[in-house]
Formats: C-alpha cells, sequence, structure tokens
C-alpha cells in the first residue's frame, strides 16, 4: 500500500484531485499528517467516510516509530528506526541542553562516501531513506515537541539524497513551523548538487571540511578528488545571494596530521570575507583506523590561531559517547545489552 506520510502538501493536493476530491482535502490530510495529535486514516474526522474508506482501501499513513533508544549518561538518546520493508536501519540522536534541543537525523542508511572517521561509511552504500522515514525521526520520537533544532549530520551524505532532504525540509519549515534558521544540513560538499541545495533551500549550511590541503583531506575523505575543497569555498564565496545564510565549517582534529599552527594559517587563508564560523570536533575514536584524537590543549592552540585571524571558531562538545551517538559513531546496531 502506498504511504501516505512524506508526500508534500503538494503532492497530497493532487492525490485529492486525482481522485476527483475538492482540493482542500489535500490540506486537510497535510494537517492530519504532520501537525498533533498525528492520525491514523479512520481518525481523521473532518473527511468524509466514504473519503477515509476509499483512502484506507489503497493507503496507509506510514508514519514509523523507533525500534529502539538507549540513553546516555548526558542525557543524549539514540533511537534506532528499522525499515519493515526492507530491514534497512538508520538513527537519530536528541541532544537536550539548557538553550535548546537539538535532534540529529539521518537522510541514509549507510553511505558510499567512504570518510575514514565515519562508522557509517563502514554499512557502505546502503540507501537513501525515503521523506516519510527522515520526518519519522522527528514527529515520532516522545520529545517531538520539544525540540528546537534539527541538524542533518546522522547517517549519510544528504545531497546524495537531494530530492528527499529538499522535500523533508519543505515540510519541516513550511507546515510543521520550523524556522530555517533553526536547521542545518551537513555535507562533505557534492559540488554537482550543492548548488541545487543553496538554489532550493535557505537552511543553514555545515561543510565538512577537515583540512585546508587537498592531497591531506582526500587520504581521509575520498570525495575531495572530484569535489575539491577549494572549488567548493571558492563557489560559496562567490553566491553573493547568500550574505546571510550562516555557514559553518566542521573540522576535527587529528593528532599530526592536521592540527599543526600551519593547517591553522593555511585555513584562515582560504577562508577569510566568508561569512562563516569553525567548529573544531573532537574526535570520537572508532575502531579500524590509524586516527587519533588531537590533545585538548593543541585544539584550544588550533583555536586561539583561527581567532586571531579573524575566524570565529568554537571547540564542540561531544555527547553520548557512552552510547556510541556522538559524531562519526552512528552505525545503525542494536542494544548489546
Amino acid at each position: 500500500m502506498t504511504e501516505l506520510y512524506g508526500l508534500t502538501p503538494g503532492q497530497l493536493s493532487e492525490l485529492s484531485t486525482s481522485l476527483g476530491w475538492p482540493k482542500f482535502t489535500g490540506a486537510q490530510l497535510t494537517q492530519w499528517l504532520y501537525r498533533p495529535p498525528f492520525a491514523e486514516i479512520e481518525d481523521m474526522n473532518n473527511i468524509s467516510k466514504a473519503r477515509r474508506e476509499l483512502l484506507a482501501s489503497s493507503f496507509t499513513v506510514g508514519r514509523l516509530a523507533p525500534k529502539e533508544c538507549r540513553t546516555s549518561r548526558d542525557g543524549t538518546k539514540k533511537y534506532l528506526f528499522e525499515s519493515p520493508q526492507d530491514g534497512a536501519v538508520f538513527e537519530a540522536v536528541s541532544i537536550p541542553d539548557q538553550q535548546r534541543h537539538t535532534l540529529c537525523v539521518s537522510s541514509q542508511s549507510g553511505c558510499k562516501r567512504g570518510c575514514a572517521f565515519c562508522m557509517t561509511a563502514r554499512l557502505g552504500a546502503g540507501r537513501n531513506l525515503s521523506v516519510g522515514e527522515i520526518l519519522s525521526q522527528y514527529q515520532s520520537i516522545p520529545e517531538y515537541e520539544q525540540i528546537s533544532n534539527i541538524v542533518f549530520m546522522g547517517m549519510g551524505e544528504p545531497l546524495d539524497n537531494l530530492d528527499n532532504t529538499l522535500a523533508a525540509l519543505d515540510i519541516l519549515t513550511k507546515v510543521c513551523g520550523l524556522s530555517t534558521r533553526r536547521i542545518t544540513v551537513s555535507t562533505i560538499g557534492i559540488l554537482a548538487k550543492l548548488e541545487e541545495f543553496l538554489e532550493a533551500s535557505p537552511v543553514r549550511l555545515a561543510l565538512s571540511l577537515h583540512s585546508p590541503f587537498a592531497q591531506e583531506r582526500e587520504s581521509f575523505l575520498p570525495a575531495e578528488k572530484l569535489n575539491p575543497a577549494r572549488e567548493i569555498v571558492s563557489m560559496l564565496r562567490n553566491r553573493r545571494e547568500d550574505k546571510r545564510r550562516r555557514i559553518t565549517i566542521e573540522y576535527i582534529p587529528f593528532a599530526g596530521l592536521n592540527d599543526s599552527p600551519r593547517h591553522a594559517l593555511e585555513l584562515t587563508r582560504i577562508l577569510k570575507g566568508l561569512m562563516i564560523r569553525v567548529n573544531l570536533i573532537p574526535w570520537n575514536t572508532i575502531p579500524g583506523t590509524s586516527l587519533q584524537s588531537s590533545d585538548p590543549r593543541r585544539v584550544e592552540a588550533f583555536r586561539a590561531e583561527l581567532e586571531r585571524g579573524g575566524v570565529p571558531t568554537t571547540i564542540r562538545v561531544s555527547r553520548g559517547q557512552d552510547i556510541e551517538a556522538a559524531c562519526g559513531m552512528l552505525a545503525g546496531e542494536t542494544n548489546p545489552a
């Protein structure tokens, strides 16, 4: 049966008219699907019984509930989802804080990009998540109404699932009412799709950079070969219409690899003049790699060097390491307990 959850308002209107119903029935379906109290088809009481019965004969709501939840000592929660169709697994992470409550969502089950510092890459290409699977990570968790910010920083590369990512963003902002300033999409930078994304959505952007030197970046982020960071930065610099869009540069300092003053100076040089903030992300160790976390004092010296060069820089506090919920640790695994 076809799932209704994940269809955009435009698609729901088209569905209504294709069934010979008034266009406003699509708006009614939109309200029931994406605004609480969420309803099954039989509960949509402002739609006639005959229409509900017709819908139920060919359609299902299709909102997916989490299969499992693990809670960290610091209050972070990791939700595991599993597709009933093909068993694909993906995870979302709920991160409460005093000022905000952030939800980190996945856009894929697995990832084909092969980044050496990411557990999701070990799963291989996997598949794209549907619009409904992306939205379920938000609306199917108990603390749904507490969420203030959403980041597409979970499993997968959002630009490799661009159509579904854009459709989900459209519903989140235009139907669910989230501000575009409270949603961030993180990408390693796929040049062929990045400009399309920037044209289509005003949400915030986070670029995973991790080294200002091409050969070095390519050694642990293979996408650099076809998507050079310098070309990405140049493209962002030339987009005059994006002067109000906040861009975050994500940078994981690895011991003895990309955490030297030379790296900080080159990073300052290539980012000069952009409206950006650098976010230094602590390395969360994963097995099977020679990469090591940079010493906190060296990370602080790196931050200070960037600040001296006029680049606003913060050091992210890592959350949920004890339940494998921190950055780079998501792998869709069930609770070993």
